[in-house]
């Protein structure tokens, strides 16, 4: 077993034009082309020194995986307890009912993260590799949840957060942020818009700028979501669900999977099965489903965006091609639902399953219908949802 901490980063690799980049330096996009840069690692050289046996015993938290995460020194590590989720069974009676008679139905109950979102998986491994890099102060837009999480994980770092929210921001996100004393500014418009105006005061300020996917290290954290579907399937050739239904506005969840499912089938610790991914937007923002309905490579900003999900209100995203390229290779698949199916959803899944997820989560909820409608389900499918925050940061759906 090896003793001590160890992360085994190599570089950053942009995931378009394929340029490398030292990675202990600081950096955002590619400085070639302006696409995603990914952190890689020694693949080969972790195969030989660590098995998952080795994690028997280890903290319970997403720092398990240490040597698959970017911070190099134990000591630059901010955490609040982030990741190990639990993958939680729907009952017989109620999987039943929705189709699944020969299958299987589980939700990811992301909301048991500290901020109560899967954000604070992100959040922890940027803030904590921001903070080995010297960095004092962050930016960022956010529609909420990642907003809450900058906060709280830059309050434990001792550094500064500056975050553009749109003016309708869940106000219980607002609480957060101002409680862990960010900087809060109130944006009219969206989070494209938000992110234009932290954009210039971050250049001018010089702010190192957190924004989803411009740079390396928030899917790194994400990332850990596929590392725990893994270990929580016991590791090996089917430990994987064969489907995830995942909400999307930005694609770090989708993307940061899909990364962890490639870097585990490297070391030989999962076989070659991959899970369907299934994105799910809001009808009201829905530039992914769009895309990929159009064959098309990228997605063209979504005007007029409008949804209760408010983590899935992204009008356009710079990881775009990332999303849809792993729905593609996955034989996935990408939906839309109106917000008067969220509300049912999160009705439902709360009575049904004792979950209260955000509008975001509820979303994969009420998705199961029109995918078995489709047939892309069956019903006798091994299905795992991802339930990516808690509802009662939001208004509540209401109760007929």
């Amino acid at each position: 077993m090896v003793a001590g901490w160890s992360s085994y980063l190599r570089t950053l690799e942009c995931t378009s034009c394929g340029s490398k980049f030292d990675a202990d330096a600081v950096h955002g996009t590619c400085r070639e082309c302006g696409k995603v840069l990914f952190a890689r690692y020694y693949l080969a050289a972790l195969k030989k020194a660590v098995s998952p046996n080795d994690l028997r015993g280890r903290r319970w938290d997403m720092w398990r995986y240490h040597e698959l995460l970017p911070v190099r020194n134990e000591a630059n590590v901010v955490t609040l307890g982030e990741g190990m989720t639990p993958l939680l069974e729907v009952n017989q009676r109620v999987s039943t009912r929705l189709g699944f008679r020969g299958g299987r139905l589980r939700i990811k109950d992301e909301g048991k993260n500290p901020t109560g979102s899967f954000k604070a998986r992100g959040m922890a491994a940027a803030i904590s590799r921001a903070k080995e890099l010297g960095i004092t102060d962050v930016a960022l837009p956010s529609a909420g949840n990642a907003g809450s999480a900058a906060a709280a994980y830059g309050a434990a770092a001792g550094m500064k957060a500056h975050i553009a929210v749109p003016r309708d921001v869940p106000p219980v996100n607002l609480v957060e942020m101002r409680m862990s004393r960010a900087d809060v500014l109130l944006v009219d418009g969206l989070i494209d818009e938000a992110g234009r105006v932290m954009h210039g005061h971050a250049a001018e300020r010089g702010w190192f700028e957190l924004n989803t996917l411009r740079e390396p290290y928030r899917q790194e954290g994400k990332k850990t979501l596929g590392f725990e579907l893994a270990e929580q399937g016991g590791w090996g050739d089917r430990c994987l669900p064969e489907v995830i239904v995942f909400p999307t506005g930005g694609g770090t969840g989708i993307v940061g999977m899909w990364k962890a499912f490639e870097e585990l089938s490297q070391l030989g610790w999962i076989g070659p099965q991959r899970p369907k991914m299934v994105v799910v937007q809001s009808t009201g923002c829905a530039p992914l489903v769009r895309a990929f309905d159009q064959g098309a490579d990228h997605a063209e900003p979504w005007e007029g965006a409008a949804t209760i999900a408010a983590g899935i209100r992204v009008p356009s995203a710079i990881g775009d091609y990332l999303v849809l390229n792993a729905v593609r290779d996955s034989r996935g698949t990408a939906v839309a639902v109106s917000d008067d199916e969220i509300r049912v959803g999160q009705l439902e899944m709360a009575r049904e399953t004792g979950i209260y997820t955000s509008p975001e989560g509820a979303a994969t909820w009420a998705v199961l219908k029109p995918l078995r409608q489709r047939g892309f389900l069956t019903g006798d499918e091994d299905v795992v949802l991802f339930a990516t925050g808690m509802g009662v940061k939001y208004d509540p759906p209401g109760a007929p």
